[in-house]
């Protein structure tokens, strides 16, 4: 399959998604998001795949929406208010959905929909050359990609409502202390570093075990008591324990192995999952 935004390499069973658009410091636009969606939906159905990179051509990893068509850019009175989906919305959730792990790979600026997109990611390494910035309301308008839920449980609410309402750009390092990258590397470390970190999931995880904890961690930041995690991973637990992946994982451990695990995110998954749905968006009737 051919892309026009976006490029798609799998090496070593890591599928690195390039934003593509070097020219407009990969500038966000509709088909890139569309063209984003179709690779991890892509990724998903891979079971080759075994993580996600994702990053950004040139110097920028994106600056943000592409305001090119000036004051309309936001302007959606082709839908009712009650029937728009936010695009970044759209995106960040497909990425909360995914059974792979993903890391952001922050080579540049990443601004607006530039940074929120990167929030429903597991990891996020930046550039010491990258500036970020939640500047929605510089521009006249609120956060999205589901940021309002994303960015507290990330950075806490106190530092998520510094970035939101004065909508400074930040520094790397800045980031790094509130928690939002967990290392700040040299340019041309900021993609080898991903790829290390994916390298161990690559050969050390089993796929359902990864895709399993990471739903586990994220929809249990939302729980109301911990009761709730504790009956999820007693669940986990049980059926984990009788699958081949859990011997495979102890026998390559006292063989001291790598492992072989041949158990798939995509087919192998228990009838547990997903315990917490998307809810169904509704549009006015």
């Amino acid at each position: 399959m051919s892309y026009k935004y976006i490029k798609y390499e799998v090496e070593e069973r890591i599928l690195t998604i390039t934003l593509n658009r070097p020219h407009r410091l990969n500038a966000f636009v509709r088909a890139m998001r569309e063209e984003i969606i179709v690779a991890l939906d892509r990724a998903e159905e891979d079971d080759n795949i075994r993580a996600i990179i994702i990053t950004g051509a040139g110097r920028g990893f994106s600056a943000g929406m592409d305001l090119e068509e000036g004051g309309s850019t936001f302007n959606y009175d082709e839908v009712s208010q009650d029937e728009h989906r936010d695009g970044g919305g759209i995106l960040a959730l497909r990425i909360y959905r995914l059974k792979k792990p993903i890391i952001a790979a922050i080579n540049g600026p990443a601004v607006g929909i530039g940074l929120t997109m990167t929030l429903p990611m597991d990891i996020r390494i930046a550039s010491t050359t990258a500036k970020m910035g939640i500047v929605f309301v510089r521009r006249g308008i609120v956060v999205d990609a589901c940021a309002s839920w994303f960015l507290p449980r990330v950075i806490g609410i106190g530092n998520a409502l510094e970035w939101a309402l004065t909508g400074k750009v930040f520094t790397a390092q800045e980031a790094l202390a509130c928690g939002l990258v967990s290392r700040v590397v040299e340019p041309s470390e900021v993609l080898p570093a991903a790829r290390d970190i994916a390298l161990e999931m690559v050969r050390n995880s089993a796929p359902v075990s990864l895709a399993l904890t990471r739903q586990l961690l994220w929809s249990m930041t939302a729980a109301n008591h911990p009761m709730e995690a504790h009956r999820l991973e007693s669940k986990a637990y049980h059926w984990l324990g009788q699958q081949r992946d859990a011997g495979e994982g102890i026998s390559a451990f006292l063989e001291k192995r790598l492992p072989n695990f041949t158990m798939s995110a995509q087919n192998d998954m228990p009838d547990f999952y997903p315990w917490s749905p998307e809810p169904p968006f509704k549009p006015s009737e």
